[in-house]
């Protein structure tokens, strides 16, 4: 099973979001915490810190369950990595809303931030927010809004009163309680123009928009209770609302827009990131996993039935599908509106829904049996899955599917998961790997860490003939005896360079392709300011000047071309130095660098 809500990537320690001493801040980390767990008020809260301390942005989204473009935007954010800085992400502030598909179905949960609290639902949650906000140096809360604001009317659905493709403040400029001036329009006219840029249709670029919340002549008193307003008359610290327009055409225009101010936002409070991908495909539900009475936990695929006997207390322990979060489910007529990990006493025939945010996934059925029927009429759906971990993170596949990773990425075989009777008669082989313990070579791989840069032999590859050349694959095979029961394919990809950034001594930044040249003057001095690869993050990364063979490791990104290896009047073309690019000791790209050079 993927890791969910009790696998944490460092020790969590904010219990009653208690401050965090020095001391135990472990850099970098994601912690995960999760309230009112299996509730319609479930809450994810993601705490990203990254390498080297900085600013705290606070993303909140699903304050309003029928904007999608907010929660799906924070969402992404859930899992990046930091150089610098810290991310406090709340993908989703109100499930129950977006289960509904509704803005409030019991009250705006974003007027609930102004004495007194009144709904109590909304007060157990708000409360954890703004505890959170009280840590953040900035907020962004996550909207999408009517219409088009535009500073004078130009339409019913372009003039002052709509909110989409804005960024809202509730004033110009404050000074807070600690006499410190913040420059709200300053700092969204600089994030809109960098936004701006990368929006090509005029019509879609987001604009200021000054609500002077506090002023006895705003149009938006009710903005006096809502997060924003909170975040900077009772914190102290900026606030924006983010508001994409609902009159976008697609989600995921929405998304990307709200990627782009958030990550301008980043940029300006100098939080170092890698970029999370704004592709949504579309979510598929693979199975759940049921336990009944407490006992073994049984494998139901979508579409399926469970049988049981009347009285019986079924929990949901797990939902394999595409996407970790934003997944709940729902015993119709019975329990509550997400019963996940819920123990729930069904008595009469009934069906789980399973949904993500509030698009349906599928069905499972459940099937109350009558007085003389048993439950060997259960039907269980012939299945297996393999269970894997790729650089710490678990994933399920099911039989026929394939593992596609990075070569230099490092996995292990962890379990299969069958309904069949006998389970421990299976054996699972990696063709092409053979465990470092002697003695072990009895084609069963399960628990080995497999490094796929040296642990796999190329002859055992044996990729379809329509693939690239580049690539290899190696089959994973279930066997019961010499019956092959299932299996699942490792494919691997070079590890490549893509680009990286390079800032020169006039503090121009110039991007160079793998493989290009550079050309500087002796003593010049180069940094390395960023760089692509196809790696899913740049951790391991390191960098190296290359010359006759040798490499010798880079201190840092600066590249100072008055250093001894650059010294040579007239290189070979065999002898000049290159900056190359390192997983490991495997390399994966590099740049030609002529000092000197015409």
């Amino acid at each position: 099973m993927k890791p969910g809500f009790w696998v944490f990537l460092c020790m969590f320690i904010m219990a009653g979001l208690l401050p965090v001493t020095a001391t135990a801040q472990k850099r970098p980390c994601l912690e995960h915490r999760v309230y009112f767990d299996g509730t319609p008020n479930q809450l994810d809260v993601y705490h990203i810190r990254g390498t080297h301390p900085g600013k705290t942005l606070m993303i909140l989204g699903g304050i309003q369950g029928d904007e999608p473009g907010g929660f799906l935007s924070a969402d992404l954010y859930a899992d990046i990595a930091l150089i610098k800085g810290d991310l406090i992400v709340v993908p989703r502030a109100n499930l129950y809303s977006i289960i509904k598909n509704h803005r409030g179905p019991d009250g705006d949960m974003n007027r609930q931030f102004g004495d007194p609290v009144t709904a109590r639902r909304h007060k157990e949650i708000v409360s954890i927010l703004k505890k959170l906000i009280a840590q953040s140096d900035c907020l962004l809360n996550l909207h999408d809004g009517s219409g088009f604001f535009r500073p004078k009317w130009e339409g019913p659905m372009a003039n002052p009163k709509r909110y989409g493709q804005s960024l809202i403040a509730d004033t110009d400029v404050f000074v807070n309680h600690k006499g410190k001036k913040l420059d709200l329009k300053g700092m969204a006219e600089e994030v809109l123009a960098k936004v701006n840029l990368q929006i090509k249709n005029p019509k879609y670029h987001l604009l200021f928009n000054n609500h002077a919340t506090a002023s006895p002549q705003t149009l938006h008193k009710e903005q006096r209770r809502s997060a924003t307003y909170y975040a900077l008359m009772k914190c102290g610290i900026p606030a924006f609302g983010v508001e994409s327009s609902k009159s976008l055409p697609t989600v995921g225009m929405k998304v990307r827009h709200h990627i782009l101010v958030i990550n301008a936002f980043m940029d300006l409070l100098g939080i170092e990131r890698e970029n999370p991908a704004s592709m949504l495909p579309k979510p598929v539900l693979q199975f759940v996993l049921l336990s009944v009475n407490g006992k073994d936990p049984v494998m139901v695929s979508k579409n399926r039935t469970l049988a049981i006997r009347p009285g019986d207390k079924v929990k949901v322990l797990h939902i394999e599908a595409n996407y970790e979060r934003g997944l709940t489910c729902d015993f119709l007529g019975v329990g509550s509106i997400n019963d996940l990990r819920r123990d729930v006493r069904i008595n009469k025939s009934t069906t789980l829904v399973v949904r993500k945010d509030n698009a349906r996934l599928g069905n499972v059925k459940i099937r109350v049996l009558s007085g003389e029927e048993t439950l060997f009429t259960t039907v269980r759906s012939p299945i297996l899955y393999f269970l894997v971990e790729v650089e710490g993170q678990r994933r399920v596949l099911a039989n026929g599917e394939e593992l596609k990773l990075i070569r230099g990425d490092n996995f292990k075989i962890v379990d299969v998961l069958t309904n069949l009777p006998s389970p421990n008669s299976l054996t699972v082989n990696l063709k092409g790997f053979v465990p470092a313990v002697p003695g072990k070579n009895q084609g069963e791989d399960r628990g080995y860490e497999v490094r796929t840069a040296r642990d796999l032999m190329s002859r055992f590859s044996h990729c379809p003939a329509s693939y690239n050349k580049d690539l290899s694959c190696h089959r994973v095979l279930a066997k019961q005896g010499n019956r092959i029961l299932g299996e699942i394919t490792v494919v691997l990809r070079p590890a490549k360079l893509d680009y990286l950034v390079l800032k020169r001594k006039n503090g121009g930044k110039m991007v160079y392709h793998d493989g290009e040249s550079v050309r500087a003057h002796p003593g010049e001095k180069l940094e390395v300011v960023d760089l692509k690869t196809n790696l899913s993050s740049g951790r391991g990364l390191t960098l190296a000047l290359h010359k006759s063979g040798k490499n010798v490791n880079l201190k840092g990104r600066l590249i100072d071309t008055s250093r001894d290896i650059f010294k040579n009047p007239r290189p070979k073309k065999s002898d000049k130095v290159k900056l190359v690019v390192l997983r490991a000791d495997q390399t994966i790209g590099h740049i030609r660098l002529d000092i000197g050079e015409k």
